[in-house]
C-alpha cells in the first residue's frame, strides 16, 4: 500500500504522470468551485458540496504525507499548512465571507502539483514549453485569487466600494494592469500599501508570464561536463563546453 502510494505521488511511470494530471484537473475544478461559490450566497446545497471538496482534499492530503520520505517536512510546509487551513474551511459550516478566503488558499496547489507533474518526467526531460506557460499562468491566477481574498476580507466591513467579491477581483485585475480607473480605491495608508503590493507583485507575475510565452523555445537538459541547462530544442552540442549531448526526444518519454 505505502509503496504503491510513493509510486503515484512521487514516481516516474507513465501511471504516475496520470495521477497527476487527475490531480491537476481536481484542483482546477475546486479553484473554479471557489470563484463561482463566492458570488453565490449561502445555500443549503453548498454546505455538503464543501463538505464533499473537504473530505477530498484531506484524503489527498493524508495520502501525499503517508507517501513522503520526509513527512515531517511534508507535515510543516507551506502547501500542507494551506492545505489544513483550506480543509477546514470546506469542513466548516460557513459559505462566503471569511470561509471563501480561506478556501482560496487551495489556489496554491496548482502550481504544486505543476511542480509534481515536471517531476515525473524523470531526468533530462524538463517541463515543455506549454507547461511552462502554464506555471506562470498558475503562479499569475494564485496570485490574482489570494489578493482578491485579502481585499474583500479587509475591506469588504468598511469601504462602500467593496460590497462583493466580484468588487475585490476588479479592483485587484485594475490594480495589477496598473490601468487604475480610480471608481474603486482602497483608503487609508493599509489600503495603499496593499494596492502597492498587488501592483509590483502582480505586475511581476504578468511580464513573468510573458517572458515563458515569447522568448524563443529551449529544452532544460543539464550538460554533464559544464551544467549549462537550457539548450535549443535540436541541439548536438552543448554551446559552452561543445560536450556532445543525448538530449532526449519529446516523443521518447513514455
Amino acid at each position: 500500500m505505502l509503496s504503491a502510494l510513493r509510486d503515484l505521488y512521487g514516481g516516474r511511470s507513465a501511471l504516475a504522470r496520470r495521477f497527476h494530471l487527475g490531480l491537476l484537473v481536481f484542483d482546477a475544478v475546486t479553484v473554479a468551485f471557489i470563484v463561482a461559490t463566492s458570488f453565490v450566497g449561502p445555500e443549503p446545497w453548498l454546505r455538503l458540496v464543501n463538505a464533499a471538496f473537504g473530505v477530498l482534499i484531506a484524503l489527498d492530503l493524508v495520502a501525499r504525507i503517508l507517501a513522503s520520505q520526509r513527512r515531517l517536512r511534508e507535515i510543516v510546509s507551506l502547501g500542507t499548512l494551506a492545505d489544513l487551513v483550506a480543509i477546514g474551511s470546506f469542513l466548516a459550516p460557513i459559505t462566503g465571507g471569511a470561509g471563501g478566503f480561506l478556501r482560496v488558499l487551495r489556489t496554491l496547489r496548482l502550481v504544486r502539483t505543476l511542480s509534481a507533474m515536471d517531476q515525473t518526467r524523470g531526468p533530462g526531460g524538463g517541463p515543455r514549453r506549454n507547461e511552462e506557460a502554464l506555471v506562470a499562468m498558475a503562479n499569475l491566477l494564485v496570485f490574482v485569487f489570494i489578493m482578491t481574498g485579502v481585499v474583500y476580507e479587509t475591506q469588504h466591513r468598511a469601504n462602500p466600494d467593496i460590497g462583493n467579491y466580484a468588487d475585490a477581483l476588479y479592483f485587484t485585475v485594475t490594480a495589477l494592469t496598473t490601468t487604475g480607473f480610480g471608481d474603486i480605491t482602497l483608503p487609508g495608508t493599509t489600503g495603499r500599501m496593499l494596492t502597492v503590493v498587488v501592483m509590483i507583485f502582480g505586475v511581476t507575475l504578468f511580464l513573468r508570464l510573458a517572458q515563458v510565452m515569447f522568448r524563443p523555445y529551449k529544452v532544460r537538459f543539464r550538460c554533464p561536463a559544464c551544467g549549462l541547462g537550457r539548450h535549443e530544442h535540436d541541439a548536438v552540442h552543448c554551446k559552452a563546453c561543445g560536450l556532445l549531448l543525448a538530449i532526449p526526444d519529446e516523443g521518447a518519454d513514455g
